[in-house]
C-alpha cells in the first residue's frame, strides 16, 4: 500500500511541445529582463556602458514619444489648420512673412516652425528661412491625410477619458454620431445629411488605399466588380480607370448610393455602372459580379455582422467568383500599433467593430463558405492588407 504503482512508475514524463517550450523560454527571458529594468543600479550601468547605451537611449526616446505624442499631434493640427504646407510649397519664407500671413506674432510663428522642423514637417535653412519638409510634402501630396488630421479633433475629445470608454460608462461619443450607421437601429433609413460628412472623409482618404489594392491584384482579369460598402464610388472610379472593359456595381446605404451615382456619372462611368441602395442586414446583395470588393468595411462591425455580410457575399458570387477583403489589419509586422492601438481605440470610441488579424478574417471567410483564402502582399501593409477569397 505504501509503494507507488508500477504502472505509474513506468509512465514517461509528458512531452513538452516545441511551441510550449518556446513560450516558456520567452516568458523567462521577459521576466528576467523586467527584473533588470526595475533595478535602478542596472539602469544607471546600462546608460553608461558603451554597448548598451544606444539601446537605452533608443528606448528612452520611444518612451518619451509615447508621453509627448499628443503634443506632436497638436503641432501637426496647427500646421494643417493654418495650411502651412501649401504656403511653403512655393519655396522658403521668413518667420516674419509667415507670421503676417497667419496672424501670429513672430515669436509664436517661430515656435510653431521650430516644432514642425523637429518633426520633419518643415525644413529650416542656414539663413533662418523655412520650407517644406519631407513629411509636410507627403501630407500635401495626399489630401486624405490632412482630412484625417482635421477629423481627429473629434477623436481626441472622445478619448479624454479612455478608462471611462473601456468601462462602458462614458457619455455618447462624437464618433458614434459622426459614423451614423454604427449607432443606428435602421441604417438604411439615414438621409443624405446624416452620411455626407463621413462620405467626404472616406472619399478623401480612399485614393491611397485604392492604389495599394489595384497595384496588388489584377482586377482586369474580371468582367464585373461589385464594391460592397463602396461609399461615393472613389474605389470603383479608380478601378474603372485601370480596367476599361470592367463592368461596375456598387452597393451601399440608399443615401450613400445616391452620392455614388452622382459621383460615378460625373467621372464618366455612369453607363458602365449599376448602383444599388440597401442594407446587407435585411436583404440580398446584387448578383452578376464575378469580383466583390470589401474595402475598409469589416473592421467597422462586430463579428456577427461581418459573418452575415460574408455569407451574403458568398451567396451573391458565382462558384468561380472572387472576394477581395482589404483594410488595415491587426498584427501586421512593422505596423502593430496601427491595428491594435490606433484602430483599437478609434473603433472603441466609434462604438462598433474591431481590428482583426489576417488569420481571424481568413477563418471567418472560410466559415462563410470560401474554401480558398490567401493573403496577397501590398506595397504598404500599414495602409491596407489584402486577402483574396474564392469558393
Amino acid at each position: 500500500m505504501g509503494t507507488e504503482s508500477p504502472t505509474l512508475q513506468a509512465m514517461p514524463a509528458p512531452a513538452v511541445a516545441p511551441a510550449q517550450l518556446r513560450r516558456s523560454w520567452s516568458q523567462r527571458w521577459n521576466e528576467a529582463r523586467n527584473r533588470l529594468l526595475l533595478n535602478g543600479n542596472f539602469n544607471r550601468w546600462a546608460a553608461s556602458f558603451p554597448l548598451t547605451r544606444p539601446i537605452v537611449n533608443r528606448e528612452a526616446r520611444g518612451l518619451f514619444d509615447l508621453l509627448a505624442g499628443f503634443v506632436y499631434s497638436q503641432v501637426l493640427q496647427a500646421c494643417v489648420e493654418l495650411d502651412l504646407f501649401a504656403t511653403l510649397a512655393s519655396g522658403s519664407q521668413t518667420v516674419d512673412s509667415l507670421a503676417a500671413k497667419f496672424a501670429l506674432s513672430p515669436d509664436a510663428a517661430r515656435r510653431l516652425l521650430l516644432a514642425a522642423t523637429s518633426l520633419k514637417l518643415v525644413t529650416r535653412y542656414s539663413d533662418d528661412t523655412f520650407s517644406l519638409g519631407p513629411r509636410g510634402a507627403m501630407i500635401l501630396a495626399n489630401p486624405g491625410i490632412a482630412a484625417m488630421v482635421r477629423h481627429h479633433a473629434m477623436l481626441y475629445a472622445d478619448l479624454r477619458s479612455p478608462v471611462s470608454l473601456l468601462r462602458g460608462v462614458a457619455p455618447p461619443t462624437n464618433l458614434a454620431g459622426y459614423w451614423s450607421y454604427a449607432s443606428s437601429d435602421a441604417p438604411a433609413s439615414l438621409d443624405g445629411s446624416s452620411v455626407a460628412d463621413y462620405s467626404c472623409l472616406m472619399a478623401a482618404s480612399q485614393p491611397l488605399v485604392s492604389a495599394e489594392i489595384l497595384a496588388a491584384y489584377p482586377i482586369e482579369r474580371h468582367r464585373c466588380l461589385l464594391d460592397v460598402g463602396g461609399g461615393d464610388g472613389t474605389f470603383l472610379s479608380a478601378a474603372a480607370a485601370c480596367a476599361p472593359s470592367l463592368q461596375l456595381r456598387l452597393f451601399d446605404l440608399p443615401a450613400v448610393a445616391e452620392r455614388a451615382r452622382a459621383r460615378l456619372a460625373a467621372d464618366g462611368y455612369g453607363l458602365r455602372t449599376q448602383v444599388t441602395g440597401g442594407s446587407f442586414l435585411t436583404g440580398e446583395l446584387p448578383r452578376g459580379a464575378d469580383l466583390v470588393s470589401l474595402i475598409r468595411v469589416a473592421y467597422d462591425h462586430d463579428d456577427a455582422t461581418v459573418m452575415t455580410l460574408l455569407r451574403a457575399i458568398r451567396r451573391a458570387l458565382p462558384d468561380d467568383g472572387t472576394l477581395l477583403i482589404a483594410e488595415p489589419m491587426a498584427g501586421t509586422p512593422g505596423a502593430e500599433p496601427i491595428g491594435e492601438a490606433y484602430f483599437g481605440f478609434y473603433l472603441l470610441a466609434m462604438g462598433s467593430g474591431r481590428s482583426r488579424t489576417r488569420a481571424e478574417l481568413s477563418g471567418m471567410a472560410r466559415a462563410a463558405g470560401f474554401s480558398v483564402v490567401r493573403p496577397v502582399a501590398t506595397r504598404t501593409p500599414m495602409l491596407a492588407c489584402l486577402i483574396v477569397c474564392r469558393p
